[in-house]
């Protein structure tokens, strides 16, 4: 059985892609930060659903935290899975932030960094001794690194070096066999950034060619068909799901 560890996975696309890797048979293990009760709810219901999930507490601000979290998922893996290792990390915690350039301040730029690109960068160096050769790494980066969209400069400079850097995943781990990709979400119905109001999500429907806004398993399944073998000669790929926008 594969074990899979999706960060942020107590809300939104992490928890589709919590759903999604169970019901290919992957074990799951999430991490929360702020609502230990959303994720024990996921665990409880992909054990409902017969697949085997656990949770673990993780803020990915706090890169002093990374080697407890190391030993606990270390534990963890033995307790449940009977193994030392994990084969898929899904790099996914993620806030969304609105403020254009001219107002953002130092502290906001802070905590955007060190949330999307400096945390997702020392937990997969933290975590690397752990991952399986022949593993994956999945970093969930946006589609406003393509699309300029006015009012999230800094998280799509972040998001767009998490692209980066997945590139440099890829070239760096190869030779374990350790592919890395990154899926690019467009517009999705979640709660980031304070969610949709109905008079925005209709303007994100009219600039997208299928009509609509995404939803979150419309991401879990891309995420979930990633980390499976059906898709393992896939490598360094930013894989945009946002069907079609502005294109």
């Amino acid at each position: 059985m594969k074990v899979v560890l999706i960060t942020g996975g107590s809300g939104g696309i992490g928890v589709s892609a919590a759903r999604q890797c169970a019901a290919d048979g992957m074990g799951v293990i999430v991490t929360y930060n702020n609502h230990p009760d959303f994720a024990e709810d996921v665990v409880k219901e992909i054990e409902r659903a017969g697949g085997q999930a656990a949770a673990l507490k993780l803020d990915v601000a706090r890169t002093d935290s990374f080697g407890a979290f190391r030993d606990e998922l270390k534990n963890m893996l033995r307790y449940f899975w009977g193994r030392d290792n994990l084969d898929v990390l899904v790099n996914n915690a993620g806030f969304g932030l609105f403020n254009l350039i001219e107002s953002v301040t130092e502290n906001q730029f802070d905590e955007l960094f060190q949330v999307h690109l400096k945390g997702p960068f020392f937990l997969t160096q933290m975590l690397l001794p752990l991952i399986s050769d022949g593993g994956h790494i999945i970093n969930i980066t946006s589609a406003t690194t393509r699309v300029a969209t006015v009012g999230v400069a800094p998280y799509a400079a972040f998001k767009g070096g998490l692209e980066v850097m997945t590139r440099y995943m890829a070239k760096e781990f190869g030779p374990r066999g350790i592919r890395a990709n990154s899926v690019s979400p467009g517009a999705i119905r979640t709660s980031l950034g304070g969610g949709l109001n109905d008079e925005f999500e209709q303007l994100l429907a009219s600039q997208t060619s299928l009509g609509r806004v995404g939803e979150p398993d419309d991401v879990g399944r891309v995420i979930a068909g990633l980390a499976s073998e059906r898709n393992g000669w896939i490598n360094a790929q930013s894989i945009e799901v946002a069907g079609g926008y502005q294109i």
